[in-house]
C-alpha cells in the first residue's frame, strides 16, 4: 500500500483536487513499485509562473523526483508526472537491457 503524503503552502487545496492528485500519483503504481509518495504544491503570487508542484518517489532502489512549475496548477502537477513516468520507462529499460547483457545465453555465445 502506497502513501501518499500532500503538502501545500500559498495555497487552499479542496477536497476533490487533493484527491485528483492522490489518484494521478496511485496511476503511477502499475509502472514502478512506489512505497511513498510525497508532493509538495506551492504558489507563489510574487513569481511567473506562480505555481510549483514537487514529487517525491520512494521506491526500491534509487527514488525518483521531479520538479515542475506553471501557469496552473493542474498544467505544473501534469508536467511533473510526465517528468516522473519518463524517468520510470527509462530506467526500467536500462535495467532491461543490463538484463540482456547479463543473461547466460549472451555469456555463452561469447566464449
Amino acid at each position: 500500500m502506497m502513501k501518499v503524503v500532500v503538502r501545500h503552502s500559498g495555497i487552499a487545496l479542496r477536497k476533490w483536487m487533493n484527491s485528483n492528485v492522490r489518484k494521478q500519483i496511485l496511476a503511477l503504481s502499475p509502472l514502478r513499485q512506489i512505497d511513498e509518495a510525497q508532493v509538495q504544491i506551492a504558489r507563489d503570487h510574487d513569481a511567473s509562473p506562480s505555481f510549483r508542484v514537487h514529487l517525491h518517489l520512494v521506491t526500491p532502489g534509487p527514488d525518483i523526483a521531479a520538479e515542475a512549475r506553471d501557469h496552473t496548477l493542474a498544467a505544473a502537477l501534469g508536467k511533473v508526472l510526465r517528468r516522473v513516468t519518463e524517468e520510470i520507462k527509462r530506467r526500467s529499460s536500462q535495467q532491461l537491457a543490463r538484463r540482456r547483457v547479463e543473461s547466460p545465453r549472451y555469456v555463452a555465445m561469447r566464449t
